[in-house]
């Protein structure tokens, strides 16, 4: 299933984020997700893994333009220049040739650098090594002014959202300025699959509890990237497409939200 970014670039819905993906781990985790059908796979250089995630596409023997690799620069690298610098790193790294996706990592409003940071994005952009621009863990008032200070509008925002997290404000800013919604820790680390409601659904499906997740954040529009290192995993994830929750379901899963936060505020971090 692909979404349509607001420049017109597809991009697939569902991706496989390599978060804590040990290097050694990462070279056959991307040839075993491609093999397995994964055409999107999402990095960052805090993760350490660009290169060994690079590799593994190469040694896949898929062709460039088929696999979309987003990364992101992290807070110690925020300023016009360093920015620049941060990414040519992540370009060598990563090897591909060029970046299909780059991503502010988090705002870090206390350095308030990040409208210098997104001008050097946009310039790279420009120069085609970077093919598509967004943010990552921007709180609808960072976005807003980013937008008002910016000539190229981000693609996406990526932000931490679960069930228990679902981040209504965060999506209708971002729906007001046709930004994709991508969640990071979408299954919420796995910490509350024992929820009833979310038992229940996948009872009556016949699916995982991690697969009625994923097929949750696809009918809410998200962008969505689960974490595994296991093949059999990798498998169970990807296999959400032959069925959908009914409206009732949605209902009942948009009533588990408690505002569960479990990674740092956005507003606070950086």
């Amino acid at each position: 299933m692909k979404l349509t970014l607001n420049n017109g670039h597809p991009i697939e819905q569902l991706g496989l984020g390599v978060y804590k993906v040990e290097q050694a781990d990462a070279v056959k985790l991307m040839r075993e997700a491609i093999d397995v059908g994964y055409r999107r796979i999402d990095t960052a250089a805090l993760y350490g893994n660009e290169a060994e995630v690079g590799r593994g596409i190469r040694e896949s023997g898929i062709d460039r333009g088929d696999v979309f690799v987003t990364t992101k620069i992290w807070n110690d690298r925020q300023g016009y220049d360093e920015s620049l610098k941060a990414i040519d790193e992540s370009l060598m790294r990563l090897d591909l040739g060029y970046v299909d996706m780059l991503l502010i990592h988090w705002p870090s409003p206390a350095q308030d650098l990040y409208l210098e940071t997104w001008k050097a994005f946009e310039k790279v952009l420009a120069s085609g090594l970077v093919r598509n621009i967004g943010v990552s863990n921007f709180q609808p008032a960072h976005l807003e002014r980013l937008i008002a200070n910016s000539e190229v509008k981000p693609t996406i925002n990526q932000v931490e959202l679960h069930p228990f997290f679902q981040q209504a404000e965060v999506r209708s800013a971002n729906a007001k300025h046709q930004v994709l919604t991508e969640a990071w820790s979408p299954l919420a680390r796995a910490g509350k699959n024992d929820n009833p409601i979310l038992v229940s659904v996948a009872k009556d499906l016949g699916k995982t509890v991690s697969q009625i997740i994923i097929r949750w954040h696809l009918q809410l529009g998200n962008l969505v990237i689960p974490k595994t290192t296991h093949r059999e995993r990798l498998v169970e994830n990807f296999d959400v497409f032959n069925f959908n929750l009914t409206d009732e379901q949605m209902k009942q899963i948009a009533s588990v939200d408690e505002g569960l936060r479990m990674g740092p505020n956005p507003d606070e971090f950086g």
